[in-house]
Parts: structure tokens; sequence; C-alpha cells
């Protein structure tokens, strides 16, 4: 049955969210742990030739986490790679045995490698994408189901993008890993649907992070002006906090939405079919 009395909270649950350094996962971690949830906050990747933005750091993590503890929450940081299926199956097997439980599963990790017709794509692009975007995916939700389906609840959410809902020209690989989680986390909704677990997904479109937004680098006049031209809602890019707010929906609700695929695009969302 489901238990609709709850009040939105997340007190005595324990939250793991991937790619909690920073941008929208350290939002996450921040708003979950502002509800009541321990927070375990895993990040730090290791070293990827292909990518041209610097990825999260030590120092990173650490601050996400004083963030979150200075504002009166718990939160335990782990530096990990989602890559590495073994890391993070210890990192759910500590999480459970550390703290009693794993309730909450935020699969946020990602990454976007440079632009580059499909023709341009080189193994190596095309591996740490999906090593990253969606095999990293598929070990946290294999990971943090076991433990779920034991407790006879959970909450994930998979983090794609508007690019898993329509084509991307010259980032054709990343659209592909963003597709592919789309149809991960319907199928497993579906396996779990009985068994109090939900899995649902955010898709953002282009968001104010370090991932799109490099440290040091500010839009000119143009970019600005020309993104916001994209939007039928007439915004450049989102805020991490506008997709944390879906996140938490998800989270939060009592059980009868899984296998929700929710758009925060700007109205792009009108466009498709």
């Amino acid at each position: 049955m489901i238990d609709r009395s709850g009040d939105g909270r997340l007190e005595g649950r324990v939250a793991l969210v991937t790619g909690a350094a920073r941008g929208q996962g350290r939002s996450h971690a921040l708003a979950l742990a502002g509800l009541g949830a321990t927070v375990v906050a895993l990040d730090v990747p290791a070293a990827m030739s292909s990518i041209r933005y610097p990825l999260a750091s030590s120092d990173d993590l650490k601050e996400t986490c004083a963030l979150v503890t200075a504002a009166g929450g718990a939160c335990v940081p782990v530096e990990a790679d989602v890559r590495d299926a073994a890391a993070v199956d210890a990192v759910v097997r500590t999480a459970v045995a550390d703290l009693g439980s794993l309730d909450v599963l935020v699969a946020n990790a990602g990454i976007v490698s440079p632009p580059a017709k499909l023709w341009e794509t080189t193994d190596t692009m095309w591996a740490e994408l999906v090593g990253t975007n969606l095999t990293g995916v598929f070990h946290c939700l294999r990971a943090a189901v076991k433990p779920m389906r034991e407790l006879g609840f959970g909450r994930i959410v998979v983090t794609s993008s508007m690019g898993g809902r329509m084509g991307l020209p010259d980032i054709s690989a990343y659209s592909a890993t963003k597709w592919g989680v789309i149809g991960m986390a319907k199928s497993l909704a579906l396996e779990v649907a009985k068994e109090g677990v939900t899995v649902n997904v955010v898709c953002p479109c282009t968001v104010d992070t370090p991932m799109a937004m490099p440290a040091g680098r500010i839009p000119d006049e143009a970019i600005v002006a020309r993104a916001t031209r994209v939007n039928p809602i007439p915004e450049p890019w989102l805020e991490a906090e506008d997709v944390t707010r879906a996140v938490v929906h998800l989270v939060t609700d009592p059980g009868v939405l899984s296998g929700v695929v929710m758009e925060i695009g700007l109205g792009s969302s009108a466009r498709l079919h």
C-alpha cells in the first residue's frame, strides 16, 4: 500500500548523490540535507583525456559537505568514480553498514565532451562519455536497488538531459548516453514497481554549472542573446536550483510517480511530440 501520510521530510533517510562536488549535484545535496536526509556525497572522478574543462576536485567535494554542515545537515564525502563498479558497490555497502540504509539515489554524475560531428568523435571520447553517463549510472542503479528492495522503499532519480529527448548536432555521443539512461530508468521502474521503489528521470536543458560554464569563462552578450532566443521561455539557461526543485518533488513523492521523465527545458518540451 502507498503511504500518503508523509510531510515531504526525509528525516532518518540516507541519500546518495553522485556528481555532488559542485553544480547540480551540490544543489541537490544541500536540498536533501535540508529536508533531513544524511547525504553521502560522491564525486572526484579519475582524469579523462577528452574533457576540456576542469573536473571536480577533492576541495570541491569538501566544500559541498562544508556547506551542508554549515546549514545544519549531515554529509559524508566519498571520492569515487562511477565508472568503477567495485568502488560504487563499496560506497553503497558502507553507507548501509554505517548509516543503516540507503533510501534515495540521485544518479547525477555526468560529463560532456567538446563539440564534434559524429564522424569526428574519437573512441576515447565515446568511451569516456558512455563510461560515465551510461555505464556509471548503471553501476549506481544496480548497487543501490538491492538494499532498497530489501527495505521495501527507495526513491531513485536519474539525471538525463533535454539532449535525451531530441537530437543535438555536434554532441551526438553525449545525446546517445542521455537517451540511454531514460530507457534504463524506465525499465528498472517497471522491474521494481511492486517493491516500493520508484525510478524517475529529470531532463534539464543547459544549466549554469562548471560543466556548461567553466570557471572564468563569462559568456558574452551575443552568446546570452542567442541562448535566450533558442528557448520559448526567454531565459538563456537554468540555475541548478531549478533542477533541484524537480528532484525534490520526485524524491518526496509518496510513491505514485515512477517511470516519469520530467523535462525542465524552458518551454522547449512544447516542441516535442
